[in-house]
């Protein structure tokens, strides 16, 4: 088994150039993967090393939005429970996983090889995280180059965005909604937060956060903070209609204004593709937003 943690980007690429040493590169056959974890799907399409199989395609692109699965792709159900039937049908080179899904590589390895990389630790920031992860799959699939050329044209693009935005952007709250009254908020080692820090922005959130780069709050503890809201999409079923009855929501200051930015989905936990989306999508709210 393969276990590449969030090292720095030269690190992790020697790592991996060290296992293909003794493994056939998988990339010759890059249809003959399949995959649990959405980040590393995303990136496996923007390396143009497409998976056979990702589990929950439906919810991936409500999660993720970007870079769409081809219609081709085989949904293996549940990401914690994916159908091994279907995938022993499937027959893959090699099933990729995160490290949230270790418990299940028993089980996998029944099927086919089982390689696992280890997301969003705590122990490195989310970029470093993001780029190691890149030049990782480029090696395993055999598109090092791919993904050289992922990483410049994603911090390029990102720079670009950043040249472009408006002055006077107030400091900003990243939130998403896991229900009614409650909601994460995105900073230190979160995605988000790699963004912010390349587009020059400055996030609202300053206290402590988990591996994933966020704190579950109540809706009132936001309401002290001055700050411009976000709220990155998909609602949970129903709260979007109950937060317009929900006084705690409709005296946030963002709300009570009409100044509220909403965007769509662009996966939270997500590798370049979803720091890119997310960069694009932040930036055109941004510059549509009518001045204070």
């Amino acid at each position: 088994m393969l276990v590449l943690p969030y090292q720095a980007p030269r690190l992790t690429a020697l790592l991996a150039l060290l296992w293909l040493a003794t493994t056939p590169a998988m990339a010759s056959d890059s249809g003959g993967l399949a995959t649990l974890d959405w980040t590393l799907a995303e990136t496996l399409m923007a390396l143009e090393a497409p998976p056979r199989g990702v589990a929950q395609v439906g919810a991936y692109h409500d999660w993720v939005g970007q870079p769409r699965l081809a219609d081709r792709v085989i949904d293996l159900g549940l990401r914690s429970q994916p159908n091994l039937e279907l995938l022993a049908q499937l027959d893959p080179s090699h099933i990729l996983i995160s490290s949230m899904f270790t418990h299940l590589a028993p089980r996998l390895s029944q099927v086919g090889d089982v390689d696992t990389f280890s997301l969003y630790t705590g122990e490195h920031e989310a970029w470093d995280g993001a780029v190691a992860l890149t030049h990782a799959l480029g090696e395993v699939t055999g598109r090092p180059a791919a993904a050289e050329s992922l990483v410049e044209e994603t911090a390029a693009h990102i720079e670009s965005l950043r040249q472009g935005l408006p002055q006077g952007i107030p400091p900003l709250l990243i939130i998403q909604f896991m229900d009614d009254r409650h909601v994460r908020v995105f900073g230190e080692h979160s995605l988000y937060q790699a963004v912010l820090e390349r587009l020059e922005l400055e996030n609202a959130w300053q206290e402590q956060t988990n591996a994933w780069g966020f704190s579950l709050v109540g809706l009132e503890r936001l309401i002290t903070l001055d700050a411009q809201l976000v709220v990155i999409e998909p609602y949970p079923t129903g709260v979007e209609k109950n937060l317009r009855h929900s006084a705690l929501w409709q005296h946030q200051s963002s709300v009570r204004d009409d100044t509220l930015i909403t965007l769509p989905a662009a996966w939270s936990f997500g590798a370049l593709p979803s720091a890119s989306r997310f960069a694009e999508l932040l930036a055109a709210a941004l510059a549509a937003a009518p001045e204070a």
